[in-house]
């Protein structure tokens, strides 16, 4: 036969932890949330928007370096091949900076690896 003993209350984990509830004000609990709430959604966003902002400030620059260099492409071409500058052949100059333009764009598309575009970083 199985003998059971009563055990006293003081000593179960369940009725400390139960004990610790009841004593939790609501003002405690509700500043818990607002925290946690806190800790949760604003920060992230905080960073997000940092995220963007520097994103759009890197993308505003580069395309102001790109729009330079194109021009400068241009100017060059049309100071080392003369032809190019006047006359009927006065498109191939425009032409040539399309070119470096569009190979600019295929090389930037060919380093974006799609793959990681989507992950946290470790």
């Amino acid at each position: 036969m199985i003998e059971t003993v009563p055990v006293s209350d003081h000593h179960n984990p369940l009725h400390r932890r139960r004990k610790k509830l009841d004593d939790t004000s609501i003002p405690e609990l509700i500043e818990f949330i607002r925290a946690y709430a806190k800790q949760e959604t604003l920060d992230p966003l905080r960073g997000v928007g940092r995220w963007i902002a520097f994103g759009a400030a890197g993308a505003f620059l580069l395309g102001l370096g790109l729009v330079i260099m194109l021009i400068g492409v241009l100017r060059l071409v049309a100071e080392e091949w003369p032809r190019s500058a006047t006359g009927a052949w006065s498109w191939v100059a425009y032409l040539i900076t399309l070119l470096v333009a569009v190979a600019l764009l295929v090389l930037t598309l060919m380093r974006i690896k799609k793959s990681t575009l989507n992950k946290e970083p470790k």
